[in-house]
């Protein structure tokens, strides 16, 4: 039965992604034809070309196959301007400042509206405002405008609409994010599958993993989520969100348990593993360094598995989003003697160290 289920998701995670190929093609095909009726070349606004940038870039080198108002090379080169802070426009600027009329605002007053612009969702006034409150000169709503408009900076009101990567970069210190894991184990009754259910704190990289269970019923996973908050407890690590997918496991309960210390248990769009990437990934690198390499013969042996991976983990292991540092930081050791090597379970797991 498990079988059948997991060849209809795979068949429903196809037929969405087939569904989302289709799209595509009819708004290539809609765009061309457009394209065709219109001049042979279309002169874009400092905001349009910014829009454009914003949500071209992250598409990397497809944006060549979408790419249809101007050519690609002219993409690249806006993407080289912007690389450049717009050192060549502020310079042609600053020559042409004193041919007559108003007083350009000084660099500091421009460089602030911009960066203000940017880093909020504010409006022009209230830009105008912060700059007065400052006491480094008064500006108008024009001027912000003018400013604006000469740097490129989107001032419809999307422009500062959150992204996922910005979410996560906002709340990363206080934000927790858990995925169940499925270990197919051996026992004397025969083949058994085993559940562990998985915390990982989005700043530090520092994980809780539960003992495995092969009945995660919604006790089970209520009593997990009461040791979760111990653990944040005892490691003193902040907790306001904890993002899940939609497993029936996670029941109201264990939301419950959550909200009761004060966080939010945020449940993920269906179809979306890459909005829980954290945990997926951590998932996946104890799948890969550590329980693949064995014969896992019941909970006993897998909870020794996974404990001795998760201390190689937090305490020897680097991690290249905090910088190859370890979640838990060690003393420094000896910068010069011999170079040894730890290893654990049987030399699947290895840590280089100099001996003092």
């Amino acid at each position: 039965m498990k079988r059948y289920a997991q060849a209809l998701a795979y068949i429903f995670a196809r037929a969405q992604r087939n569904q989302l190929i289709e799209q595509i093609q009819y708004l290539q095909t809609e765009n061309r034809i457009l394209r065709a009726r219109l001049p042979e070349r279309i002169q874009t606004t400092p905001a349009e070309r910014a829009a454009l940038l914003k949500f071209g870039k992250p598409l990397g080198p497809a944006i060549r196959h979408l790419i249809s108002i101007v050519h690609p090379r002219t993409f690249a080169r806006w993407k080289a301007e912007e690389r450049d802070g717009g050192a060549r426009r502020r310079a042609s600027k600053k020559d042409g400042a004193n041919k007559g009329g108003r007083p350009r605002k000084s660099q500091l007053i421009r460089d602030l509206v911009v960066r203000m612009a940017r880093e909020n969702d504010w409006g022009l006034t209230r830009i105008a405002a912060e700059i007065g409150q400052l006491h480094i000169g008064r500006v108008g709503r024009t001027t912000v405008r003018n400013i604006l408009n000469e740097h490129g900076v989107d001032r419809g009101p999307g422009r500062s609409a959150v992204t996922w990567d910005e979410f996560i970069a906002r709340h990363a210190k206080t934000l927790w994010a858990c995925d169940f894991l499925t270990v197919r184990t051996w026992t004397m009754r025969g083949r058994l599958d085993l559940y562990l259910l998985v915390f990982i704190h989005v700043a530090s990289r520092r994980v809780f993993v539960s003992p495995a269970s092969a009945n995660p019923d919604g006790a089970w996973v209520e009593q997990q989520a009461r040791n979760f908050t111990m653990h944040v407890e005892e490691t003193a690590l902040d907790c306001s969100i904890v993002v899940h997918d939609r497993d029936a496991k996670f029941t109201r309960a264990f939301d419950g348990i959550l909200n009761e210390t004060g966080a939010v248990s945020k449940k993920l769009p269906p179809c979306s593993p890459n909005l829980n990437a954290y945990a997926e990934r951590f998932v996946q690198t104890l799948k890969h360094e550590c329980i693949n390499h064995f014969i896992v013969f019941g909970e006993r042996n897998l909870d020794h598995l996974v404990a001795e991976f998760v201390d190689y983990y937090h305490t020897a292991r680097p991690h290249q989003g905090i910088g190859n540092a370890t979640p838990i930081q060690s003393r420094d050791g000896p910068s010069s003697g011999p170079v040894r090597c730890e290893s654990r379970l049987g030399g699947v797991l290895k840590h280089y160290y100099r001996a003092a």
